[in-house]
This record gives structure tokens, C-alpha cells and sequence, in this order.
């Protein structure tokens, strides 16, 4: 069971101890290498401030396309898959059998932001969204399924394990500013956001 809940999202305080953050990483590295990070745009062709990559069957992309699921990195490699250390949490957290499409990694260094937004672009919205915050602590802020309404904010430390799911899937949400410098699991600062999906 979660510690607590904000705006119907479940959060599970310190799930991962500082070992086990420190092998997450470690398998991340191996992911990144496969798949390095790039910056991708909006919509509207501003380049977003986080870096990102994905593992899995699918990964996340954004351009002036729009947002969508792809079967390969920008370079045309396959994704890697998922790390099963990564597989755990989302198989703990939600005691399901099916495992996740897509792992997408967000990286945010010193001054990175994540604008309110859905989670939206998958087939089928009874699967819940699992997100793995590593390193510096971030100010996540999530409200209802309109994006104008009222919001609550809580600092995500790293080690915590956010579920949105029942009423909370669609709820508009994102990362407001980071903490840099709180966490010593990256070596150059910075937090990593796990967000675990089902796409099909």
C-alpha cells in the first residue's frame, strides 16, 4: 500500500533503499549507452529542457508531428529492453503480471522543468502509469483530468515511486524545478525520472 496519496496518486516513500537506486542506475547506463539521450521538441518546435530515452517495445518521441510511441531511437537502433531491476518496481507497486511497453528515462539537469501535461498518447487507460524518481529531489505538481483547476505539489525524493492510476491516470501533472545538488546518486547532480507504461 502506498504512504500516501496526492491528488489520487499513490506514492510509495523511499521504495528503493540507496543500494538498490545505485543498481538502477548502473542498469541505466547500459540503456543510455544503447539509446543516448536526446532533446526532443514540442509541438510547436521548442526543444523541450529535458533529455530523454526509452527501453522497451516502444519509446516516447516528440517533434512538430506531435507526441507518439515509436518502435526504434531516433538513430534507427531497436530500443533495449527494460532492465529487470526496473521491472520489479513496476511488478511490486502494482502486483501485475503484464509488464510495461515503454520505460521512458527523463534526465533533468540544473534548471529543467516539466510543463503540466496527460499521459495520454497509450491505447488503454485502465493500465496505470508508474514513475521512479533517482537523484536530486524534484517538486512534482499534479491536478484533476482538466488542465485548469486547482494542483498540489509535493517533493519527490530520490528512491520514491509514484502510481497514477483509477482516477488519477489522466490527471494533469509535472516537475516544476528540482532541488540540484540534494542527491549524491548521480555523479554530476541531477534527477532521473522513471516512467513505466503500457502503450498497446
Amino acid at each position: 500500500m502506498p504512504d500516501l496519496t496526492v491528488g489520487g496518486a499513490g506514492v510509495f516513500r523511499n521504495y528503493l533503499a540507496s543500494d538498490a537506486q545505485a543498481s538502477v542506475v548502473d542498469d541505466l547506463r547500459d540503456v543510455v549507452a544503447a539509446a543516448p539521450l536526446f532533446s526532443p521538441e514540442t509541438r510547436w518546435g521548442k526543444a523541450m529542457s529535458v533529455r530523454m530515452t526509452s527501453a522497451g517495445k516502444y519509446g516516447w518521441f516528440s517533434d512538430r508531428r506531435g507526441y507518439r510511441y515509436e518502435p526504434r531511437h531516433p538513430s534507427g537502433v531497436d530500443w533495449p529492453p527494460v532492465p529487470e531491476s526496473i521491472l520489479a518496481i513496476w511488478h511490486g507497486v502494482t502486483g501485475l503480471e503484464r509488464g510495461p511497453d515503454c520505460c521512458l528515462v527523463n534526465f533533468y539537469g540544473e534548471g529543467a522543468r516539466m510543463g503540466l501535461h496527460q499521459d495520454k498518447d497509450e491505447a488503454d487507460f485502465n493500465w496505470p502509469v508508474v514513475s521512479v524518481s533517482l537523484g536530486d529531489d524534484g517538486l512534482f505538481r499534479i491536478g484533476g483530468a482538466e488542465r485548469k483547476g486547482s494542483t498540489q505539489s509535493l517533493w519527490l525524493s530520490s528512491g520514491d515511486v509514484l502510481v497514477l492510476g483509477g482516477e488519477a491516470r489522466l490527471a494533469y501533472h509535472g516537475v516544476d524545478r528540482i532541488r540540484f545538488g540534494t542527491s549524491q546518486l548521480l555523479n554530476e547532480g541531477g534527477r532521473i525520472n522513471l516512467t513505466m507504461r503500457v502503450v498497446d
